[in-house]
């Protein structure tokens, strides 16, 4: 096989080894559980209009100032936290980005409530229940939102829920593994059938 024909991985995630090591191992790989589901869409939240590598390197900061993302801990916090938190270099110093942790936390129990489990309630947008593989030729192939993102982000802001527009949802969704955005010549892709 010619080094022409190798699988390439998506190119988005550049020569950082930090970025490298979140294609490889994390993006795209199905995630179920509850507190992870909530960590990666707080940091997807986070993100909106910084880059994700900016949060990458933050992230371990974010787990130590969010309570390794313990929704109910975090759903404690109070205003003086909030207050504390701005004052924190190691995370993105927004009261709106900070204050949509808590407030969203606050609500993570009422969906676990209703539908058992946070993975659950996501679920119930993927149509047929498994993950969509979509088959990417180019970045340029990638959509930023689609009618599932419109529709989660649509029911999440319904809730209450803060900093999860659709391209915020679209994003959490690849990254969570119910949507298979790697390029077809990704080593990382979903083999399909």
């Amino acid at each position: 096989m010619s080094s022409k024909n190798l699988p390439t991985r998506c190119p988005w995630c550049g020569n950082d080894p930090l970025y490298i090591n979140y294609h490889d191992n994390e993006w795209g790989k199905m995630v179920r559980d509850d507190r992870k589901l909530f960590e990666l869409l707080t940091l997807e939240g986070a993100q909106a209009g910084l880059s994700w590598l900016t949060i990458l390197k933050k992230r371990e900061n974010y787990r130590t100032a969010f309570h390794k993302f313990d929704f109910i801990k975090i759903s404690r916090m109070t205003p003086s936290d909030v207050e504390q938190l701005l004052r924190n270099p190691g995370i993105i110093r927004n009261r709106l980005k900070i204050k949509s942790v808590i407030t969203n936390a606050r609500l993570i129990p009422q969906i676990i409530n209703e539908f058992g489990s946070f993975y659950n309630y996501i679920l119930t947008f993927i149509p047929g229940g498994t993950p969509i593989v979509n088959h990417i030729n180019a970045l340029s192939d990638i959509p930023t939102k689609t009618a599932v993102s419109d529709a989660l982000s649509k029911d999440l802001k319904k809730r209450g829920f803060k900093f999860v527009g659709s391209t915020i949802c679209y994003a959490f969704l690849q990254a969570t593994g119910f949507i298979d955005d790697h390029l077809n010549t990704c080593p990382c892709k979903t083999p399909h059938p």
